[in-house]
């Protein structure tokens, strides 16, 4: 079956406040988060269950809960994209890249540190945010390992000890 690219465009906004000290950014909503309106919506991706290990927290099943832990634990989260034309939920299918204005965040937020989930947040960040990079008193910017399943190379285990290692330094 041949997909069609098809243009999105993000459509829900970012989660923080001003005591948000570490900002993780995904590419862009996969087809079931955008369905569902929340970040990180496929059953299959080991983003909350990461984040729930590391945190020792449960993180609940609906967005507003979900946003509750964030916020009270000073994780900010949003995603590189703002717009682009893509195929299904395939980032190697992404291109004709709008970014978001991550200086919203920056501006209400002291975030100490910029968490990339995974290869292509971090390319999108480095070429999208170049701005934003040379004007912050620079946040650590650190690329850490897709919680996609298509990083199968990494096993959930391995993907909590490298989330966690990064999350200690900054929200300890």
């Amino acid at each position: 079956m041949n997909k069609e690219y098809e243009h999105i465009t993000h459509e829900f906004g970012p989660v923080y406040d001003e005591n948000s000290k570490v900002l993780i950014l995904g590419s862009l909503p996969s087809v079931k988060s955008r369905q569902q309106q929340f970040y990180y919506g496929h059953p299959q991706n080991r983003f909350w269950k990461v984040l729930s290990a590391v945190l020792g927290e449960n993180i609940g099943n609906t967005p507003d809960e979900k946003k509750n832990i964030m916020l009270k634990n000073r994780i900010a989260l949003w995603d590189v994209i703002q717009s682009c034309d893509i195929i299904g939920s395939s980032d190697s299918t992404i291109r004709n890249v709008k970014a978001n204005d991550i200086s919203v965040i920056l501006d209400a937020a002291d975030i100490k540190a910029i968490f990339l989930n995974g290869a292509k947040a971090y390319g999108l960040f480095m070429k999208c945010c170049n701005d934003i990079n040379e004007r912050i008193s620079p946040p650590a910017i650190i690329k850490l390992p897709s919680t996609s399943p298509a990083n199968a190379a990494w096993t959930t285990q391995r993907l909590i000890e490298a989330w966690g290692e990064e999350l200690e330094k900054y929200l300890a």
